[in-house]
């Protein structure tokens, strides 16, 4: 029988793909077969070892997605290298803190247009070649705020309950033309957007004794929702948000 998770012959775009959870996704989908298109502002070169390593083809695309500008050139740059798209991933985000009182609009627009207006129209993008060729995956990466209030992130809140929101309404515009919509959302990562969380002996405490599993998690083990998401197992699956939590919501 045919292996469903197989996922030869692909292309996959990942954006934040340089470190952290982008990196881990990028890996895990290229040893499952995938070519893989990286986006982000730095250094590839890490994550571009690890796929060779992989044996699958890479592509670094450096591209600042603050804005919208570079959506349409990552798109038609992963076409020109590879020949076809059928995977992105919309990993990467940002993340301002402070007590809502004091948020200021500055961090609002920049965590709202990274987070979720760049993920909207690269989807958008993409969405436009995956529907003309009559299939493709979108894995949107959400969080555990897509559930819940959080506390002195409200930008950043905001745009993962909203990503959750896109997801939805995607998968309800594009399911039935061979494009599946969903979401992998988070729970407590050892990354670089948790650094002054793990710093933080109270609040580290705080979130280890509510985590079932007793620990953070680490990116890599992510990857296993991700090749599901975007290989043939998921084809019935439509505008899901699969938490990775280590059972936190369940708490």
């Amino acid at each position: 029988m045919a292996n469903p998770f197989d996922l030869s012959g692909r292309t996959a775009i990942v954006t934040g793909a340089n470190t952290g959870i982008g990196q881990a996704i990028a890996v895990a989908l290229a040893e499952a077969g995938a070519s893989i298109a990286a986006v982000g502002r730095s250094s590839m070169e890490e994550t571009e070892a690890l796929v060779s390593k992989a044996g699958s083809r890479f592509h670094a695309i450096k591209a600042d997605l603050s804005t919208i500008e570079p959506v349409k050139a990552i798109v038609a740059e992963t076409l020109s290298a590879f020949g076809r798209l059928d995977i992105l991933v919309n990993n990467a985000g940002i993340i301002r803190r402070a007590d809502a009182v004091d948020f200021t609009e500055e961090d609002w627009d920049a965590v709202i247009d990274t987070n979720l207006k760049t993920a909207f129209f690269l989807s958008q993008a993409a969405g436009r070649h995956m529907l003309e060729q009559g299939s493709g995956k979108i894995i949107n990466i959400a969080s555990l705020l897509s559930f819940q209030g959080g506390i002195r992130i409200p930008s950043y809140t905001a745009s993962k309950s909203g990503l959750a929101g896109i997801t939805k309404l995607l998968a309800c515009e594009w399911a039935g033309r061979g494009v599946n919509v969903n979401a992998i959302a988070p729970g407590y990562f050892s990354t670089n957007n948790t650094t002054a969380l793990r710093e933080d002996p109270d609040r580290s405490a705080a979130i280890l004794a509510r985590i079932p599993a007793g620990r953070w998690g680490t990116p890599a083990e992510l990857g296993g929702a991700a090749v599901f998401l975007a290989s043939a197992a998921s084809d019935y699956v439509h505008g899901t948000v699969i938490p990775v939590d280590g059972g936190w919501l369940a708490r």
